[in-house]
């Protein structure tokens, strides 16, 4: 497992912070304290590394296939009306990614990307029905002979930090990271209706590996 570079300066300043408070709770606390503390900075510095991990995964492919773009629950799979780049009826898969989750985004599909924004908002829970067109929120498009769909990485009320990595008329690959969200939220994405769904109503699903649909 490796750690990703999302987490690197984290990790550093979740050491040093571990080390001198372990060292201030020692010298000027009585044991019967100090040892609890100590437990629960050790469970926070590991949470930290814990959060940034990159597991080793068999990923999924094929030109068919579209495949969870992030690790989490699913929240909703409903048709929708998308009003930024499409404005029409999409069928709408969203993931709720916990605090506990691998935070990386990868592309569903190979395409390029036609669209990218970055949106300043709100930063309501994740699950909240204006989280998708309130909260701070990146719109990512990409196109290939079979589809568009449309991507969209959300905050939440805990995530404050939207990393993202691809910009327009740029290729992707299946797979490919295109973002990163820190300590929780939301990844919507946009298929074309008549789309064949994989997944159902609060399943499991992992990034680049579980098939969340497919087309005809």
């Amino acid at each position: 497992m490796k750690i990703h570079r999302e987490g690197h300066w984290y990790i550093v300043i979740a050491t040093l912070l571990w080390l001198l408070l372990g060292y201030l709770s020692f010298n000027f606390l009585p044991a019967w304290l100090s040892y609890p503390l100590n437990i629960v900075f050790f469970l926070l510095w590991f949470w930290v590394i814990w959060f940034f991990r990159l597991p080793a995964r068999q990923l999924s492919q094929g030109d068919k296939l579209i495949v969870a773009p992030a690790d989490g629950k699913v929240v909703v799979i409903e048709e929708t009306f998308e009003p930024e780049y499409f404005k029409d009826k999409r069928l709408q898969i969203s993931i709720f990614m916990s605090p506990l989750n691998v935070h990386v985004n990868r592309s569903p599909i190979d395409g390029t990307v036609r669209y990218m924004k970055y949106h300043a908002g709100k930063f309501l829970v994740a699950w909240h029905p204006k989280s998708s067109t309130e909260n701070e929120r990146t719109t990512l498009v990409i196109e290939n002979k079979n589809l568009t769909i449309l991507l969209r990485q959300v905050a939440g009320a805990v995530a404050r930090r939207i990393c993202y990595y691809k910009k327009e008329a740029e290729p992707i690959k299946q797979n490919e990271e295109f973002g990163f969200i820190k300590f929780g939220s939301r990844v919507d994405i946009y298929l074309p209706l008549g789309t064949l769904v994989d997944v159902k109503i609060n399943e499991i699903v992992q990034g680049g590996v579980s098939v969340l649909a497919h087309l005809p």
